[in-house]
Formats: structure tokens, C-alpha cells, sequence
């Protein structure tokens, strides 16, 4: 948990300034990009701790 939360911190931080310098309106498109770093984020450590818990790594 620990580790999304600090990945959608981040993410909520870089991926506006990142689109600011690419002049395209943050407000309107950063949520999506935000969702899709935690959601993927989120998911991989999952799968990485219960490859660690199981052994199969």
C-alpha cells in the first residue's frame, strides 16, 4: 500500500508538470495518466510480493 501511495503521490506531482510542458491542458488529461502509474503500479507490486511469498522468483 505503502508503495502505490508513493507512486500516485508522484505521479500526481510529475505527470501535470509533464504535460504543462508539453501545453497540453493538465486538468483536463492528468487524471487518467495518474490512475493508469497507480493502477499499474499497484498491480505489480502486488504480483511482485506474492512472488516473494511464494517463492517463485
Amino acid at each position: 500500500m505503502l508503495t502505490n501511495l508513493i507512486a500516485g503521490a508522484l505521479g500526481g506531482i510529475l505527470i501535470p508538470q509533464l504535460l504543462n510542458r508539453f501545453r497540453i491542458d493538465p486538468a483536463v488529461s492528468s487524471g487518467a495518466f495518474v490512475t493508469t502509474v497507480t493502477d499499474v503500479v499497484g498491480y505489480g507490486s502486488v504480483l511482485g510480493i506474492a512472488t516473494m511469498w511464494f517463492g517463485l522468483g
